[in-house]
């Protein structure tokens, strides 16, 4: 399967707006719309279209909150194209572009402690868990590096 990340561009941001999660994850996804925005008007934020072959499938934003820590604060594969291990492969290819950048020790990522699959799925690459997140609403992990 010919998975790639790519920018979000002006060729292609429309086609990453209209990805979508299935109705039980929605509450568990941001709208990768505002997504888009809040990259937009914040420096540090990354975005990346997921694609199979020529087709935007799914969407990837990280923000480098400290010169040591990056956060993934999204990550989403369009309903159409889950459990086809997409989301295993993107999730490598953008641990391995944020591993790149230098003085980094750690990645991040949060999500909703009841979503059934997050902490078995994340801790296969390596996060684990350090309990809840500021607000006391999501789980986060850790990578060190």
């Amino acid at each position: 399967m010919e998975v790639s990340l790519r920018p979000v561009t002006k060729e292609n941001y429309e086609q990453v707006c209209e990805l979508d999660v299935t109705k039980e994850q929605i509450s568990y996804v941001a709208c990768n719309m505002w997504s888009l925005v809040e990259a937009r008007y914040n420096d540090g934020y990354e975005t990346r279209a997921i694609y199979v072959k020529e087709e935007p499938v799914g969407f990837f934003m990280w923000v480098q909150e400290s010169n040591v820590r990056i956060s993934i604060w999204r990550f989403m594969v369009d309903k159409k194209h889950q459990q086809k291990s997409i989301g295993r492969v993107a999730l490598n290819l953008a641990l391995a572009e944020i591993k790149k950048v230098s003085d980094l020790q750690e990645i991040e990522i949060c999500y909703n402690p009841k979503n059934p699959v997050a902490k078995d799925f994340y801790a296969s690459f390596g996060f684990f868990e350090v309990g809840m997140d500021e607000d006391d609403e999501d789980m986060l992990a850790v990578i060190k590096l």
